[in-house]
């Protein structure tokens, strides 16, 4: 029998507002759901359902108030995303789970090249060798979503905001992962990259990745989706 990748149960996250005399929001409440290998599920619903914030918790950007976030299961390395650790957390992120989130952040004055080799180096020391392969395979996968060669080694800041979102989504899809969550990957790039894309995204499942994404272009959203979530039913009747 397969065993999800993912497996939420009772998720809740609210935000207290301090400035607004500790005004409570509730965004989430008792989310469940089980994401399984070479699955792509969609959140679906308008703006300000908690999309967003859902795949912060998976990632642990934010902290739950509530429930879990299993990864992995019902095997021995199965562990809750949502008690994890720091440091827990950091070596997942290094082997286990990627994120496309909306923005890029970076190290100033380190080139597109090396920002995506560096996804292949984390967590080990490399020898020369090492870090010559990974750079080739970055230059291969900057190529495949078209910036252009002579910018490779500029640093992203200097970019426009579609040349940053491809080094972003070739930074964090170059090195397999069993968990990847996408954040409007798409949303500032023309057709030719989205398309390219959404074979990424086809690519990653046919390894068995399982993916929960967000897709502002409802024909990109149809296009991936093995599944969707309409996340207005985890949001508070008031």
């Amino acid at each position: 029998m397969t065993l999800p990748i993912l497996h939420i149960e009772g998720l809740s996250k609210r935000f207290v507002l301090h400035q607004q005399h500790g005004a409570v929001i509730d965004v989430l409440q008792h989310v469940d759901l089980q994401v399984y290998p070479g699955e792509c599920v969609v959140l679906d619903g308008p703006s300000g359902m908690g999309k967003s914030t859902l795949l912060k918790l998976i990632y642990g950007n934010y902290r739950a108030h509530g429930g879990r976030v299993w990864l992995h299961p019902g095997t021995p390395e199965a562990i809750d995303l949502a008690q994890a650790s720091p440091r827990e957390l950091l070596a997942l992120r290094h082997q286990t789970i990627g994120y496309v989130s909306q923005f890029l952040r970076v190290i100033p004055r380190v080139s597109a090249l090396d920002v995506v080799a560096e996804s292949l180096l984390e967590g080990r020391v490399p020898d020369e060798a090492a870090v010559q392969s990974a750079r080739e395979q970055a230059g291969r996968w900057l190529k495949r979503l078209r910036i252009p060669e002579p910018l490779w080694a500029l640093p992203p800041a200097t970019f426009s905001g579609g040349e940053q979102q491809r080094v972003n989504i070739a930074r964090s899809l170059i090195k397999p992962r069993a968990l990847l969550l996408l954040d409007e990957p798409t949303a500032s790039l023309d057709a030719a990259n989205t398309q390219t894309v959404i074979e990424l995204v086809a690519e990653a499942r046919a390894r068995g990745a399982a993916i929960v994404g967000v897709f502002h272009d409802p024909a990109v959203a149809a296009a991936v989706a093995t599944r969707r979530m309409a996340m207005q039913a985890f949001r508070s009747a008031a």
